[in-house]
């Protein structure tokens, strides 16, 4: 697929998203729920947050696509993931996994080993929680490139994106479907072509759940489009919203410092006024093997 193509699709799976209105419901961080819901919601899709067992089977049936995010377990997720990702994988649903802060206890480990064979169809991480998951899932291309850091420290990388893209690459690869990985420069890969997206705002860091509400957008968008197209789609959307945030709440705080809690409003205002063409034309480069 051309890049000329890749774009075209994009843009279409950000208008259809606020055409259709899908149900991308998410078992999701509880620290970050409200964040998650309202970027669903900016961006045309349908939020519902659920976290029993029985919830989990009922929206992997009726929903466009789930997500489903580790970042704060509570016990009944021992039941609740896997049951949902195995009605996911049943029913033919497309669903995203965030496996945040992968190495972090017992619990967390296991559950992204059980859902290995329900195959999701977007990963979205950071360059550790990357590598950690092809590693859990015993793919031999997992390893770090060499000088690789020591792996996910919390929910922070330790680890640069392009030390993932082996790793990256392996899962999608696994999968069929694809894997997003968050950084300076974001990587997503389908296992054969590979793109680096380039813009946001260094203020994304600094709020929480930046990362969670990216995953919450590609399942909106994975509920309309293919997973390599839902996984670029949103994070090109995010670049744009971010940098377009910044500027808007620097140019309103001036000659007073843009600080993260009004950064984080106009990040949201920025999302819901995305256009998909300006989504279709952020910047975004094709690995030269897989140009056109």
């Amino acid at each position: 697929m051309t890049e000329i193509e890749l774009r075209a699709l994009m843009a279409r799976a950000v208008r259809e998203a606020r055409e259709v209105c899908p149900l991308a419901p998410s078992i999701t961080n509880t620290v970050t729920q409200n964040f998650v819901a309202n970027a669903q919601l900016a961006v045309g899709g349908s939020a519902a947050m659920v976290y029993l067992p029985d919830e989990g089977e009922c929206v992997a049936e009726a929903g466009g696509a789930v997500y489903i995010n580790l970042g704060t377990l509570m016990p009944v997720y021992e039941e609740t993931v896997p049951r949902t990702a195995r009605a996911l994988a049943a029913a033919h649903k497309p669903w995203v996994l965030d496996p945040v802060g992968v190495g972090i206890g017992s619990l967390r480990t296991h559950l992204i080993e059980a859902v290995r064979d329900a195959k999701p169809s977007i990963v979205r991480g950071n360059a550790s929680e990357i590598i950690a998951v092809a590693k859990l899932w015993g793919l031999d291309e997992a390893s770090p490139a060499e000088g690789g850091a020591e792996g996910p420290r919390g929910v922070d990388t330790t680890d640069a994106v392009d030390a993932a893209e082996a790793a990256a690459r392996a899962i999608a690869r696994f999968t069929g479907g694809a894997v997003a990985v968050s950084g300076p420069i974001d990587l997503v890969t389908d296992g054969c072509t590979t793109a680096r997206l380039e813009g946001g705002s260094p203020l994304m860091t600094r709020i929480t759940g930046s990362g969670c509400s990216l995953g919450g957008v590609a399942t909106v968008y994975a509920a309309v489009a293919d997973p390599f197209v839902a996984a670029l789609a949103a994070t090109a959307a995010y670049n744009v919203a971010g940098a377009a945030a910044e500027h808007a709440v620097a140019a309103e705080a001036a000659p007073l410092a843009a600080g993260t809690g009004s950064f984080q409003v106009a990040f949201l205002d920025e999302l819901s006024r995305l256009s998909p063409e300006a989504v279709a034309e952020s910047p975004l480069s094709l690995s030269p093997a897989d140009k056109a």
